[in-house]
């Protein structure tokens, strides 16, 4: 297959580039390069004749139509976005920009490309999305592909915005489209603002290793590279105008996993051990969701999928990678934003 993905330069879409191109897939890489991309993500699949890359902004309806045009992917896999909930409180206007009228322009683009081309019965709009649309659980329960939207941040009604006006795009026009909403992914090449690797890089420089409210927010973490596997599953075989919620099964208390990075982090790099004792608790984020969970059971039964990572290995795995790769990671602390405290409100 041919596959345009957008965003290919950030944390999941460089995941998937490398993935598809390591399958033997034709991939165009689409992405703005904002601050939180870096081309160095696709790692050994920019070397390959299967890699193109186009420098563009989804904002830009003109560069959408011209990189359609020339390429004509079978399947456009939609994963450009803002999506950094502290940064959405500081400045939601980028995130409505983006997210919203990026996937407007996303879906238009796509729109006019597959009348082009006859409407061809192969062709996919593949659109990549959040648990976090569904809001907040209690101590029990999970997300469904049912369960009602509710979102609670700048970040998460912008990318509740885009997912309707997917179906809406389909249901309206027949635009031939599969959605997938995933927890939290952690993982290699995971930008170093995100809770993951704020955590191994404040262990390993002996700095607090600051923790929201009272740690007990819980998530359902979700390896990067199985997440990936599971997105191109859905864009090749999942059922037109259906959505599959993504997760990794493997639910954990904020508090928790920072202390078993911590844990890791002390066997792994021993000096500054127990580095544990750099975490320190700070104010909580404004609207702060309390629970995430994810039901797997549709994309378990229909496409026979689950994650291969736990995530005591998968967090192994990733802090043994930025232990080894400082020099992918340290150009990156001088970004814009990067190691300040955002979205306080």
């Amino acid at each position: 297959m041919k596959i345009l993905v957008t965003g290919g330069a950030g944390f999941i879409g460089s995941a998937v580039v490398r993935l598809a191109v390591a399958r033997g897939h034709e991939v165009v890489n689409v992405d703005a390069l904002t601050y939180a991309a870096d081309l160095r993500n696709v790692g050994d699949a920019a070397d390959s004749d299967l890699y193109s890359f186009e420098h563009a902004d989804i904002r830009d309806r003109g560069s959408l139509d011209r990189i359609l045009a020339t390429h004509r992917p079978d399947i456009v896999m939609h994963l450009a976005a803002e999506s950094h909930v502290d940064r959405s409180i500081d400045g939601p206007a980028a995130f409505i920009e983006t997210n919203v009228i990026g996937t407007f322009n996303m879906l238009e683009a796509a729109r006019a490309y597959w009348d082009r081309e006859g409407r061809p019965e192969t062709f996919r709009f593949h659109h990549i999305s959040t648990d976090e649309v569904f809001g907040s659980l209690g101590e029990t329960g999970q997300f469904t592909e049912t369960t009602a939207y509710d979102p609670r941040s700048p970040y998460s009604a912008s990318k509740a915005g885009s997912d309707h006006l997917v179906r809406a795009w389909h249901e309206t026009y027949g635009l031939p489209v599969v959605l997938t909403n995933c927890s939290n992914n952690y993982g290699p090449y995971h930008f170093p603002e995100k809770l993951v690797p704020v955590v191994i890089l404040k262990a390993l420089s002996g700095q607090s290793i600051p923790v929201y409210g009272d740690g007990g927010n819980v998530r359902d973490w979700l390896f990067v590279e199985d997440h990936a596997d599971a997105l191109l599953l859905v864009a090749e075989k999942g059922d037109l105008g259906r959505s599959y919620n993504i997760g990794g099964e493997n639910e954990v208390t904020n508090i928790d996993l920072v202390r078993t990075i911590c844990a890791h982090m002390d066997e792994l790099h021993p000096e500054g051990a127990p580095h544990a004792d750099l975490i320190t608790f700070v104010t909580d984020r404004p609207g702060h969701d309390r629970r995430y969970a994810i039901d797997p059971t549709r994309i378990r039964s229909e496409l026979d999928w689950k994650p291969s990572v736990t995530v005591e290995q998968g967090l192994r795995r990733t802090v043994e990678w930025y232990l080894a790769n400082r020099d992918w990671w340290q150009p990156l602390l001088e970004r814009e934003g990067v190691g300040k405290r955002l979205g306080t409100g």
